[in-house]
């Protein structure tokens, strides 16, 4: 039987010591509100702690890499190889990490796929289960040590994605982990991305050109059509809009939440 005054104690703690990284946030966010995203990513790499950008080398992943480069080529950048990745993907991480001269890319892979998915099927009967396993419990374990962690995320991706702020509290399916998250691009629009990229002459994922405007694991993203929401080849007709790395209320989020 569950006591209940030990729970509601320990309720009371976890709350309490939560109680900074809000403030904090909260702080962040006040000052930076009016702020470019340059600004944000240099504020976050020198007031928020120890901070890791975690970038998947996608189809809108090198802005955020250039302006890491430029601040400091030092930031430990976390790229998760799934393992199931496309082999453009692979190539273009290495292009881009030397091109840019970002010298501190970590390469982060789950080690225990070849005892729990060793003919590479779970994706064909639990898409989230995949995705927990070769990207976001690896990720978690890589962040161990880390205050935060940049994101690429922006408002226009997705609906759960609406009211994104720069700064937040880190949540997983397992509650609050201490750390906080940053999201420089928060408020730009698509047209922003095309237009730092264009400007900066950095280098496109090679899938874009052949209709792939979000790029995940190979056999979860298809090509997108004209018209279709850019994210619409991402686990296409499932419920699923996320991998998992991403948590709002401590759930993952669906299409429609």
């Amino acid at each position: 039987m569950v006591n209940l005054d030990t729970y509601n104690a320990d309720a009371d703690g976890l709350a309490a010591s939560a109680a900074p990284l809000n403030d904090k946030v909260a702080g962040l966010n006040a000052r930076f509100r009016h702020h470019s995203a340059t600004a944000v990513m240099q504020g976050a790499l020198q007031d928020a702690g120890n901070i890791a950008l975690v970038s998947s080398f996608g189809a809108e992943s090198v802005v955020l890499l250039h302006m890491a480069a430029v601040i400091d080529p030092m930031v430990p950048v976390l790229f998760v190889d799934t393992e199931l990745l496309f082999t453009e993907t692979l190539v273009y991480q290495q292009e881009v990490s030397e091109r840019l001269g970002l010298r501190n890319v970590q390469i982060v892979k789950a080690a225990d796929i070849a005892a729990k998915d060793p003919y590479g099927a779970l994706r064909f009967s639990d898409t989230d289960a995949c995705c927990a396993l070769r990207k976001t419990a690896p990720l978690q374990a890589a962040l161990d040590g880390f205050d935060g962690w940049i994101t690429g995320r922006k408002r226009f991706q997705a609906g759960s994605r609406a009211a994104l702020d720069f700064f937040e509290v880190e949540e997983t399916a397992a509650g609050a982990t201490g750390r906080i998250k940053i999201n420089p691009l928060a408020h730009w629009a698509p047209e922003d991305v095309r237009a730092y990229m264009t400007e900066n002459r950095l280098p496109r994922h090679p899938l874009v050109a052949k209709g792939y405007p979000s790029i995940g694991c190979a056999p979860c993203t298809s090509p997108v059509a004209a018209g279709e929401d850019p994210r619409a080849g991402r686990w296409r007709d499932q419920s699923k809009e996320e991998c998992g790395i991403h948590v709002v209320n401590g759930q993952f989020i669906r299409t429609g939440a």
